[in-house]
């Protein structure tokens, strides 16, 4: 008869979760040991929020669940930050976490918390793990993390139920969550008619197509009306962005610039558009009704119009809306070229410094095509989300809903984990760099061929500009001191330091071909972020 530890391997095994990333404790040894020699691996990592943020990652590449472990208390908090990155940037994972043995329930003791209640606001479900019930919490826990809007599961493993045998059986489904239904006939009436009445429509798209498997639909929509689009940044690769429709990315680098094309827009359509990256009413005006496609009902401010709420299965909303006669409207696609032109010259002023745009145009050149490109948060972010053409969806990775720093170094390592073969290269900069510097040992250990570009320009450089705009002064956004000195190796990772885009570009090519992980230090100038964020 297996123990509780060894049926939550085997439930894990049967949803096809290959990795459990976490930090070892005394409370979830008896877990650990369960998945040795198993076709489920235990991945220790150096902070339990890397955890997190690998089993995100490794969600969104692999469409199946991922699961993190921490041990109780600290290693329980520490998680956190990695669940909560897949709560509001909406990804399925089990968050497991060891607590003490259930006699100690109720009582003082060193390290203990109320996970369930510190992991309540960060999760769809919370519950307990007990004997006799373990294939069944399980199941429910896939089930309530797939189910949309997808997130994160807490499972609390007490150490004396990891040891105890349980005879529980394993069914027939590992659990899945329930299929989307498609949107009412009469919602899709009312998105024809609003369609068809508007002068220039514009498409919205969002995050929400990452999961819908609708880029094909999607496109097809575009192509059949000539409509021109726009993207949030987590949605980024899912409209084509070399194409003749692409407008931009809402609220990133020039905002402005994308906002004025989108100002004679009479309607948008908002396309799996979820407003935990880029609220509706921070764009759009309160005058153009909304029609919302999505799986899930818009949440919008009384002030703003909505015209309808599509609800349902977004793949066959578009295809219903793209089988629709091509509609008339007043857009001038011919003015589009103009406009991206103008847009990529703000994106790239003259500069006689090596700075950030130098960068990305160098990597962009240099990467293959299919490439992820792995993007932590901060000033260089809004320039990657409106210069970096990702080429297709699913090539880049990002956290936007809770936009975390330090998410880049752990979600590359986990993006080359599960898809050997692709080349992955992490841009961060340096303040998120130093929060997670320690994932690169990580990958040294699990000898994966990262490239991580990090920009070192000294300054929390997001913050900077922002202290700059209210006439602040810069403080507490100083990074390096005057005695910081780069190192050759990091953790056995070779790192070079670049001051030029012709060092940068030879060192990349180097990196590229390497077969394990190496560090770029790009020491760029970020007066740039002034103007362009």
């Amino acid at each position: 008869m297996p123990n509780v530890s060894e049926a939550v391997v085997e439930a894990l095994q049967r949803a096809g979760i290959r990795y459990v990333f976490g930090y070892p404790g005394g409370q979830n040894v008896r877990f650990i040991q369960a998945m040795h020699g198993s076709a489920v691996e235990f991945v220790l990592v150096t902070h339990e929020a890397s955890a997190g943020f690998m089993a995100d990652v490794t969600a969104r590449l692999t469409g199946r669940p991922g699961a993190c472990l921490a041990t109780l208390g600290p290693g329980a908090t520490n998680m956190t930050t990695g669940v909560g990155n897949a709560f509001l940037d909406r990804v399925p994972l089990l968050a497991f976490t060891g607590k003490m043995g259930r006699k100690w329930q109720g009582r003082v003791v060193q390290m203990q918390i109320d996970h369930r209640a510190l992991y309540a606001p960060l999760t769809k479900w919370t519950t307990e793990l007990e004997p006799g019930h373990v294939h069944e919490t399980v199941r429910r826990a896939l089930a309530i993390a797939q189910a949309e809007q997808p997130g994160p599961v807490h499972l609390d493993f007490p150490e004396d139920a990891a040891e105890e045998d349980t005879a529980d059986s394993a069914g027939d489904s590992p659990g899945a969550a329930p299929p989307i239904a498609p949107a009412p006939a009469e919602t899709l009436a009312w998105a024809e008619k609003a369609i068809r009445a508007a002068r220039r429509p514009l498409v919205a798209v969002g995050l929400t197509m990452n999961r819908a498997g609708a880029t094909a639909a999607l496109r097809a929509f575009l192509e059949r009306h000539r409509l021109p689009v726009v993207s949030t940044l987590m949605a980024k690769g899912q409209a084509p962005e070399d194409g003749p429709l692409f407008a931009g990315v809402v609220g990133r680098a020039r905002r402005e610039i994308v906002a004025e094309f989108c100002r004679p827009a009479d309607l948008v359509i908002g396309v799996g558009y979820d407003p935990v990256e880029f609220n509706y009413e921070d764009w759009v005006g309160k005058d153009v009704p909304i029609v919302h496609v999505d799986t899930t009902p818009a949440d919008l401010a009384g002030t703003h119009r909505l015209a309808c709420n599509v609800v349902g299965d977004i793949r066959r909303s578009l295809e219903h809306l793209a089988a629709m006669p091509p509609i008339r409207h007043d857009w001038d696609l011919s003015a589009l070229p103009a406009h991206r032109r103008r847009l990529f010259e703000a994106l790239t002023p003259r500069q006689p410094r090596f700075a950030p745009h130098h960068v990305l145009l160098a990597m962009r050149e240099s990467m293959a095509h299919d490439a992820l490109l792995v993007s932590d948060v901060g000033a260089h972010t809004h320039l990657i989300g409106q210069l970096w053409d990702t080429r297709g969806p699913g090539n880049f990775l990002v956290s936007n809903g809770w936009s975390s720093m330090g998410f880049c170094i752990p979600a590359a390592i986990a993006a080359s984990l599960v898809r050997p073969g692709r080349q992955v290269v992490a841009c961060t900069g340096d303040g998120g760099y130093l929060m997670m510097v320690g994932e690169i040992n990580t990958a040294v250990r699990l000898n994966l061929p990262v490239v991580f570009v990090v920009l070192r320009d000294r300054y929390l450089s997001l913050i900077r500009v922002k202290q700059t705009r209210r006439r602040f002064a810069w403080s507490g956004v100083q990074i390096y001191g005057d005695g910081y000195r780069p190192s050759n190796t990091l953790f056995g990772a070779p790192v070079s330091v670049v001051e030029s885009e012709e060092a940068f570009r030879a060192a990349l090519a180097r990196a590229l071909d390497a077969h394990g992980p190496v560090v770029i230090e790009a020491v760029v100038d970020p007066d740039e972020y002034d103007v362009i964020v």
